[in-house]
């Protein structure tokens, strides 16, 4: 059975999966210390040298899973897993050939190319400022740029190399989308979980006679745990103890009533969904902040909603996104979402249990609409927005959206509007590539996910935005 992409997410799961089926037991502190003994028993390494490092990175992962590490931040750099990958920038290959052109060394305003006795360059790193004139001007291609896989993932240039060798986040740049989570090969740089968190909460409700305990899963979930159906999903999460599952996509057609009405008001609008790209521009480029839309985000917009109007509720969002466990964090939000935890470890907790969806009955979700739904993937949002000017009738106000997918179409974007030279009225920011449906939290990623989310929201019942809001009435 296919669950994950990739042994890195397998071996992240485990640990999960073991933190969880001890804090359901309350075994957990008791156990702790011997979670990475049961993962990698005996004494034959697994993946690195020795069982007692692999033992020693595992115990930095179980700190993790309990919501622990070193700073506040999401993302975190495992330091001792951290040691296998060279990190030399510009680099000559054995595809130098030695020419006359020397065109290398003639660029370099350092002084850091020579050539050793078979006329074969090399490049000094103590004068080496990694501009990368050299690679540009070589004929045979033969200098490249090494870079770390989680320095290629992060666009914004907030991972850069320590003392130790070891990967260094800057906390202030970091948006916390988890690029390089998904990236490293290692599994290196992890999440930060809350998934005991989740656990407590569903105890302490006592079958939901204290308070209810809803689950607002993100529309992303069209594309996930594909090796059963999405109703097996839904009933699974009722039997973890969630007193409902409500669909994060209804959010989504609430913000696209509202956001549009807002872009109509205004005139030019940056969406607010994301909450990587949200911190990015408050970040990077502040003076675009105030453009930000002042909805929030379609998990924060439904759960505000269901808070003002039941009575002893508490709310945890379940989705792709590693940024979401910092959006709940905020004042803004903290009061309306109790916790957020992923996909992934919303498999930890499955198994955790012994749940076998395969073996489940199907339960119904059907809360939202098309355009809600496919805010899962990079485009959606804007169609969504184009839909909800159209049944508001304001559909006179020209459109003119700039669909970024990823974080570096973002940058784009928001370069080109800081220049006045961006033809467009609405920026749609999506941090991951493809959106959400990219996101580092989910079990899966591939061009098949934005077909089945299409697919999800295909199924609908409610055709239009106005028809899924109105069913909250």
């Amino acid at each position: 059975m296919h669950k994950f992409d990739t042994k890195v997410q397998h071996l992240k799961y485990k640990v999960l999966r073991e933190v969880a089926r001890h804090a359901w037991n309350d075994t957990l502190m008791e156990n702790v210390m011997d979670i990475p003994k049961a993962i990698v028993p005996g004494k034959v390494p697994t993946m690195r040298c020795c069982v007692y490092k692999e033992r020693a990175i595992l115990g930095e992962r179980v700190k993790l899973a309990m919501g622990g590490g070193n700073s506040d931040n999401i993302i975190q750099v495992i330091d001792i897993a951290c040691d296998d990958c060279p990190a030399v920038g510009y680099q000559v290959t054995e595809s130098c050939r030695g020419c006359l052109a020397h065109r290398c060394e003639d660029v370099c305003k350092r002084g850091a190319i020579s050539f050793d006795h078979k006329h074969e360059a090399h490049i000094d790193k103590t004068k080496c400022v990694e501009c990368g004139m050299c690679a540009k001007v070589c004929p045979y291609s033969a200098i490249v740029n090494r870079k770390r896989p989680c320095q290629n993932a992060c666009k914004i240039k907030a991972i850069s190399i320590n003392e130790d060798n070891a990967a260094k986040i800057d906390d202030e740049k970091c948006i916390q989308c988890g690029a390089c989570v998904y990236q490293c090969p290692f599994g290196a740089i992890s999440d930060k979980s809350f998934i005991i968190n989740v656990i407590d909460m569903l105890k302490r409700s006592r079958d939901n006679s204290k308070y209810k305990v809803y689950a607002l899963v993100a529309p992303a979930i069209g594309s996930q745990m594909n090796y059963v159906k999405l109703g097996q999903v839904i009933t699974g999460i009722k039997k973890l103890g969630f007193y409902t599952v409500v669909e994060v996509a209804l959010g989504g057609d609430m913000v696209a009533q509202t956001e549009s009405r807002e872009l109509v008001e205004k005139g030019f609008l940056t969406s607010s969904c994301c909450p990587a790209f949200v911190r990015y521009v408050k970040t990077a480029f502040p003076a675009l902040a105030p453009y930000i839309s002042h909805n929030m985000s379609p998990m924060a917009t439904l759960a505000k909603y269901i808070k003002e109007h039941e009575e002893n509720v508490k709310i945890v969002f379940i989705g792709p996104c590693t940024a979401k466990k910092a959006e709940v964090q905020l004042d803004s939000v903290k009061p309306y979402v109790d916790a957020a935890i992923t996909f992934e470890e919303l498999q930890a907790l499955f198994d955790s249990r012994d749940i076998d969806l395969t073996t489940l009955e199907e339960a119904t979700l059907d809360n939202a609409s098309y355009f809600g739904r496919i805010f899962a993937r990079s485009g959606g949002l804007s169609d969504a927005v184009a839909e909800a000017l159209k049944e508001q009738q304001l559909d006179e106000f020209e459109l003119k959206a700039c669909t970024c997918d990823g974080i570096e179409e973002c940058k784009a974007a928001l370069m080109r509007k800081s220049r006045n030279a961006l033809d467009a009225n609405f920026i749609e920011g999506m941090a991951c590539i493809s959106g959400c449906i990219g996101g580092a939290g989910n079990l899966t990623h591939g061009e098949k996910n934005k077909a089945a989310v299409d697919q999800y929201g295909h199924e609908a019942l409610e055709k239009t935005i106005a028809d899924a809001v109105s069913m909250l009435k």
